[in-house]
């Protein structure tokens, strides 16, 4: 519901849409979002050639702070992620090297010029990388002017810091100064990008108020943290990850076809609360998508797909995945943009074995699982029930020049020779 005690749109935005979970100040925020442009950052470390769904909340919020006047910051953490936010975790990262980062940063930037519109103007956005100042660091210097304002005390309360110390699992040094150096992100842009807003998700919640007390403390500036609720499906899942893997937002790591079925498969329990958070429609609107029953709310499942694509792949690569589905689903054909394998006329010659040839398609997480499928009877190929998972599947399967994979009624890829 609406709460007319705020006046800046992004405040009312981030309410009405379900985004915000805590604020530090939210009426200080809100008068100050009310007075003038603000800047506001979140931000990602480089630990994938893309960001994934789990990471779409804080993307829109960014493309809402743009869209009601203000000025989003994406922070890369070309220097954090050498260390590792231990946030949600039970274990050490994996250590990336400088390369290895920078071709992921280089795949994150493509995810953001889909979302928010970069330049120099007081509202474009603009992206910047922590090692910009985190590389330079005197570690005498930086312990005697920044370290005195954290208790070691208070640290060890956070949850990122006691989910390892009650399991009994190490965290090693450089991970505990994660924390430290996010929150002297927050104090460098604030000097650096007059950026007074850092946003994020609610596990971030403890790394955000540290950023805030100390720009107070060092700086005596007035910083404001604004957090969104960590989002799971209605079946208690953790977002962002499928049977098939990590839903990226990437078309080179997940095609707009696939992309388009996660959101076609929405819960009916999760329609509402995604078409809010995911998509610009009207509220109104979503109202009366959200009330739809029986076989009604997949019309809102579509409608959520093809605008959650549009946004991330574009509108002709959702119009092209839509109407894939539709002759897939509805006519029985394989349409253009479902998944491809290609595999050499040699080795299909010889044969592969169902199973295997349902887990390389991606159709199945392992070639246990793809076992699994076959044998409870969920797998066809070319439409028809296959109940072997060892029945070698050869060229003489092809039909025009493809054979059609499909697990269950919603996942389907083609095989290729080439």
């Amino acid at each position: 519901m609406t709460d007319r005690r705020y006046v800046s749109d992004f405040v009312r935005v981030m309410v009405e849409r379900g985004y915000l979970h805590q604020a530090t100040d939210l009426e200080g925020l809100d008068e100050r979002l009310n007075q003038g442009t603000v800047a506001g950052y979140i931000g990602f470390d480089c630990t994938a050639k893309s960001l994934h769904v789990g990471s779409l909340v804080q993307i829109m919020m960014l493309r809402w702070l743009q869209k009601t006047g203000h000025k989003p910051i994406v922070l890369l953490g070309g220097g954090t992620t050498r260390i590792g936010d231990p946030t949600g975790r039970d274990e050490a990262r994996k250590m990336l090297d400088d390369a290895a980062i920078a071709e992921n940063m280089t795949g994150i930037r493509q995810v953001f010029d889909k979302f928010v519109q970069f330049g120099d103007g007081a509202t474009d956005a603009v992206m910047v990388n922590n090692a910009d100042w985190l590389d330079g660091l005197g570690y005498i210097s930086f312990l005697r002017d920044y370290g005195r304002h954290f208790s070691v005390n208070r640290m060890l309360t956070f949850e990122s810091v006691k989910l390892r110390l009650e399991r009994e699992q190490p965290m090693s040094f450089l991970e505990f100064n994660y924390m430290i150096l996010q929150a002297y992100d927050f104090l460098e842009l604030s000097r650096r990008q007059n950026c007074l807003l850092q946003m994020g998700g609610s596990d971030q919640w403890g790394n955000i108020i540290n950023g805030v007390e100390l720009g107070r403390r060092v700086d005596e500036r007035g910083l404001f943290g604004l957090t969104s609720p960590l989002i799971t499906l209605a079946s208690g899942q953790k977002m962002g990850k499928t049977a098939g893997g990590a839903v990226w937002l990437n078309a080179e790591m997940l095609s707009a076809y696939d992309y388009w079925q996660f959101w076609r498969n929405t819960a009916d329990a999760d329609v509402g609360r995604f078409l809010k958070l995911f998509t610009e429609l009207p509220l109104d609107e979503i109202a009366r998508l959200e009330a739809l029953g029986g076989a009604e709310i997949n019309e809102a499942k579509k409608i959520l797909a093809y605008e959650a694509t549009k946004m991330a792949h574009g509108e002709e690569a959702a119009l092209s995945a839509a109407e894939t589905a539709r002759r897939t689903f509805e006519e029985g054909a394989a349409g253009e943009d479902l998944p491809v394998i290609v595999i050499p006329a040699a080795e299909l010659d010889a044969g592969i074995p169902a199973f295997e040839l349902f887990a390389r398609a991606g159709l199945a997480p392992s070639r246990k699982e793809a076992r699994r499928t076959i044998q409870g009877g969920g797998a066809r190929l070319n439409g028809e029930k296959i109940e072997d998972e060892q029945q070698p599947i050869t060229t003489a399967w092809l039909a025009d020049g493809q054979i059609k994979l499909s697990a269950g009624r919603k996942r389907h890829a083609l095989v290729k020779i080439g």
